[in-house]
């Protein structure tokens, strides 16, 4: 019986999309609205991405450019989630402790706080041009591009 084998290499193109890594201590409504501001888009807030069941969920911006078919995402890279965890040692008092337990959408990256993907590859001005106008808002104290080929977990950035 002969063995037929399909290559499917070549039918599935990798999504071209820019990512931008940014350090800020904004909240994440507080972020979009700036971005809106000076970017001239128009993100809103959407569900929020849920990852390993409901454990860590993430925030979630998105706006979609029809005249250029392009839609922008502003996700936040760290969940914290609360939890109750029992003390094994013996004691008159509270025998529960609250445990914040931090996560991140991108391992790669613990220090960056929001990431702005764009689903369209830009020519190098206009990325600068982008990143340029990131910088200039005075509440992020730095924004830089990210190379998603080289990312362990680009997985994560699916969101639909």
């Amino acid at each position: 019986m002969a063995v037929h084998k399909l290559n499917l290499d070549d039918a599935f193109d990798e999504v071209l999309y820019t990512l931008i890594g940014m350090h800020c201590t904004l909240e994440d409504y507080r972020l979009a609205y700036l971005l809106n501001k000076h970017l001239g888009i128009a993100l809103i807030r959407t569900s929020d991405l849920d990852y390993n069941n409901g454990k860590a969920s993430y925030s979630i911006y998105e706006w979609e450019d029809e005249k250029q078919l392009v839609t922008w995402s502003l996700v936040s890279n760290i969940s914290k989630t609360e939890t109750l965890q029992q003390i094994d040692y013996k004691s008159l008092f509270d025998t529960q402790q609250n445990i914040i337990k931090t996560s991140h959408l991108l391992t790669e990256y613990k220090t960056v706080n929001y990431f702005l993907k764009i689903d369209s590859e830009f020519s190098f001005s206009k990325e600068k041009y982008i990143l340029d106008s990131i910088l200039n808002i005075s509440q992020i104290a730095t924004a830089y591009s990210i190379d998603s080929s080289q990312l362990k977990s680009k997985d994560n950035l699916i969101f639909s």
